[in-house]
């Protein structure tokens, strides 16, 4: 990958976290159950963490600082959906096995295409992420275990979000003609 296609994933990353970060802030006042109120509380502070790291990094990458780019219309739709949901169960089904898993993925393929050597400062910071994400995913499932009104929601419904999430392959928006403010070449 060249640096302005880095650059361009990682502000995808970091869109993708401060929208989720601001979902979940808007999810809490609404949501009733109180363990989860503090659940969605926690994984507010660490998306916003994974936020401020991408954006610190992009400015490494002859980005603006904190530059943060839309994922493809396609995705970006979905994204919507979720902030939508409007029911506690729904909420943390879609989000915690579905929205976290799919990131996840993207983020493993982020790993494979770039080189770890020369790339080190994204890389750590990727698997940061993938550590955090997939410890939300373990207290978000002991929350479940040990409230049980917070029950799966039809599996068909969460095996369609699951679907409608994995048919975008590419989410990152390439070469869109937002000039990078500090690019300095295309290496």
């Amino acid at each position: 990958m060249t640096v302005r296609e880095k650059a361009e994933h990682l502000g995808t990353f970091r869109w993708l976290e401060v929208f989720f970060m601001e979902t979940l802030a808007r999810w809490v006042p609404t949501t009733p159950e109180m363990e989860v109120k503090v659940l969605f509380g926690r994984h507010i502070w660490d998306l916003a963490q994974h936020a401020d790291a991408l954006g610190k990094r992009s400015f490494e990458l002859r980005a603006p600082v904190h530059y943060t780019l839309p994922p493809v219309e396609q995705y970006r739709s979905l994204t919507q959906d979720v902030s939508q949901l409007q029911h506690t169960s729904e909420r943390v089904y879609i989000f915690y096995d579905v929205v976290l898993p799919g990131l996840a993925a993207r983020h493993r393929g982020y790993l494979q295409n770039t080189d770890e050597l020369l790339d080190e400062p994204s890389v750590r910071i990727v698997q940061r992420i993938l550590q955090d994400g997939l410890r939300m995913r373990e207290e978000a499932e002991q929350l479940r275990k040990e409230h049980t009104q917070i029950r799966l929601p039809d599996a068909t419904a969460v095996e369609e979000w699951a679907r409608r999430e994995a048919e975008h392959n590419e989410i990152v928006v390439h070469g869109s003609g937002l000039a990078l403010a500090r690019a300095g070449g295309e290496s």
